[in-house]
């Protein structure tokens, strides 16, 4: 019959959907494990830049290196927005992209103009749909960022900053907690801050020489902050793949197992229907 048809096909492209989406989990999973032991692997080593870079400051190393300036007011800022090149996982795009326009509204209602700087397609695809100037776009980082990536990236932005062309900056990424914990942050990148009670930079031994060092060490912190970001994002990305497909797959389960039942019943009933006429037939011909 035309109806239990249509309901085999219906079950046919359920099962081929539950396929993909299962096949999908297992490659989530696979990528997970190697992303959070990039996180946890680039944790330490931002921590530490993190220590020593926030005692550093000092207004005579504010004049020689402008990255450590820290302006009075801010009037110009840079929102930096880091989102994947794909979906599939749930709402981990939409979450950073509603972070990103509350931040946007927020700085533009205090008086401050805010641009706008993006890596990832999903972010990009939507800020150009809804008009909104991008600065400056990365649509190419992989599933393994790299230092490289970072800089790429920050490049252009902390030049904005070293020249005086915006007063801050703030990163917006995920923070990758668990598999199933990922919420948006925002980071005041720059200017750079620190515990103001931490070490001054007049009381380390600098060798070979301060300048040398210090000239390496400011942009270094600001890309492995970046890089950070960039590893932690992958890392919720895949986790919020595998949720999302996990879901999907057990959906489908729940549908097939629905379709089957109402396949089995209409068979059933057709069946049913088939040996009371062949009864009724036998009898009228007695």
């Amino acid at each position: 019959m035309a109806g239990d048809a249509d309901v085999k096909r219906r079950i046919k492209s359920v099962e081929n959907t539950r396929q993909i989406t299962r096949t999908m989990e297992l490659v989530a999973t696979s990528k997970l494990k190697k992303a959070t032991d990039r996180v946890y692997s680039a944790r330490p080593y931002a921590d530490a830049l993190q220590e020593i870079v926030g005692g550093l400051y000092s207004p005579a190393l504010s004049e020689k290196y402008p990255i450590l300036r820290r302006p009075d007011e801010v009037k110009r800022a840079a929102v930096l927005l880091l989102t994947a090149n794909r979906g599939l996982c749930g709402g981990f795009n939409s979450n950073l992209i509603k972070q990103a326009r509350n931040l946007l509204e927020d700085l533009r209602g205090q008086g401050i103009e805010a641009e706008l700087h993006i890596a990832g397609k999903k972010a990009v695809a939507y800020f150009r749909f809804r008009g909104e100037e991008i600065s400056t776009e990365t649509v190419d980082v992989g599933d393994s960022p790299t230092g490289d990536d970072a800089e790429a990236i920050i490049a252009p932005v902390r030049a904005r900053f070293e020249n005086g062309d915006v007063d801050a900056v703030y990163l917006i990424s995920s923070k990758f907690k668990s598999a199933m914990s990922t919420p948006p942050y925002t980071r005041d990148l720059l200017p750079i801050t620190g515990d103001e009670n931490a070490s001054s930079a007049d009381v380390y031994i600098l060798s070979p020489s301060g300048d040398m060092i210090l000239e390496r060490i400011l942009p270094a912190y600001i890309r492995n902050a970046v890089y950070t970001a960039l590893v932690e994002n992958a890392a919720a990305e895949q986790g919020a793949r595998r949720s999302a497909m996990k879901s999907a797959t057990d959906n489908a389960g729940d549908v097939l197992e629905h379709l089957t039942r109402t396949y089995n019943r209409a068979r059933q009933a057709q069946i049913t229907q088939e040996i009371a006429e062949i009864v009724g037939g036998s009898a009228a011909l007695e």
